[in-house]
């Protein structure tokens, strides 16, 4: 299993910078990034990380078709890829539900499933041939063309799925991957990875060569109870863009969870945290010890066929941003990195 860190550009540049660079040395399969316009951006952060590493894989999960033209998403995949001499990839998806609000988008409207496979279809044709004329129900192009070309011979394109069953299927069956997020349960990842395995075998693929990735939140070290609290601050957060069947799968009651998402929604980040009780969070987190955070991807999510751990790390700096909490107890964001890298990758080897 591949263990990668997604961060949230919203370090100082030469923190995250100097993060980058320590999960290349331990051995990490990727760093990626949230393509929203909530952080820094993300694709100058990797340009400039694309000078400083040698092996960690860089790009977005997810960039969001419906914010960002597709044709543009392709444009920065291969310009990223030469910078990094071929370590690019990309994850696509419609977009954050609750910033496509705040651009005064109704998601629903978008008809998002098939919006992002055009998409798809888009930013691998333009990787590939380097031209494109189509005419989509979506997008439309003529004689497009560009020379930003990638150094990969394919660069790898998957889409972010959450709801199902058709996103997952479409996941399989139309890309080299899914990256599932938020989930922390064994049916949870069963049922993903049954659609997922679906739509890869329709179009006469082996499931198994796929990337197939748990982007979970995250959070370690060796005070348990001061990574779960850690989580639990983020967890309402990240929650609110759960779809209910996807909470319902992760063993959580919407109804449960209604209190949480209406405060975090009314801007009262610390009413949600309140609300957020232990038992919630320890459903929708990965936290404690190393040995903790091993235990549960061994027992809810390794057995599924995901063979991709995304961990999206949750430290004291990030919470402070995100909610004012100070929490000094909780690990750094290098000492998460090193403390996976020991203790909890080698079980997957």
């Amino acid at each position: 299993m591949k263990f990668s860190y997604a961060m949230l550009p919203d370090y100082p540049l030469q923190e995250s910078l100097a993060s980058i660079r320590l999960a290349d040395e331990l051995g990490f399969h990727a760093c990626y990034a949230a393509d929203e316009t909530w952080h820094k951006d993300m694709w100058l952060l990797f340009a400039a990380a694309a000078g400083q590493t040698h092996r960690i894989r860089l790009g977005p999960s997810v960039s969001p078709v419906t914010l960002r033209e597709p044709t543009l998403i392709a444009q920065a995949l291969a310009t990223l890829d030469e910078l990094s001499d071929g370590r690019a990839e990309g994850v696509l998806s419609s977009g954050n539900f609750g910033l496509l609000a705040q651009y005064g988008i109704d998601w629903a409207r978008t008809r998002p499933l098939s919006r992002t496979k055009e998409a798809l279809h888009v930013v691998r044709t333009l990787l590939d041939e380097g031209a494109i004329s189509y005419d989509g129900e979506f997008f439309s192009y003529q004689g497009l063309f560009t020379f930003a070309r990638p150094v990969q011979e394919r660069l790898p394109l998957k889409l972010g799925a959450m709801r199902g069953p058709r996103s997952f299927e479409a996941a399989g069956e139309l890309s080299d991957g899914c990256h599932h997020a938020l989930s922390y349960t064994r049916e949870a990842y069963d049922y993903a990875v049954r659609h997922i395995r679906a739509g890869a075998e329709r179009a006469g693929k082996d499931w198994r060569s796929l990337d197939i990735g748990a982007w979970v939140v995250f959070a370690t070290g060796p005070d348990s109870a001061a990574a779960k609290d850690a989580a639990r601050s983020m967890v309402g957060i990240y929650a609110s863009s759960m779809p209910e069947e996807q909470l319902r799968r992760n063993g959580v009651d919407p109804g449960e969870l209604k209190p949480v998402i209406d405060a975090i929604a009314a801007g009262d980040l610390a009413r949600g945290i309140e609300l957020t009780t232990p038992e919630i969070a320890e459903r929708l987190s990965i936290a404690g010890t190393p040995e903790e955070c091993r235990d549960k991807i061994q027992r809810e999510i390794a057995p599924s066929g995901v063979n991709h751990m995304i961990c999206a790390l949750t430290d004291r700096t990030l919470v402070k941003a995100f909610t004012g909490r100070d929490l000094p107890d909780v690990a750094d964001v290098n000492t998460q990195l090193r403390l996976i890298h020991d203790r909890v990758m080698p079980a997957f080897r």
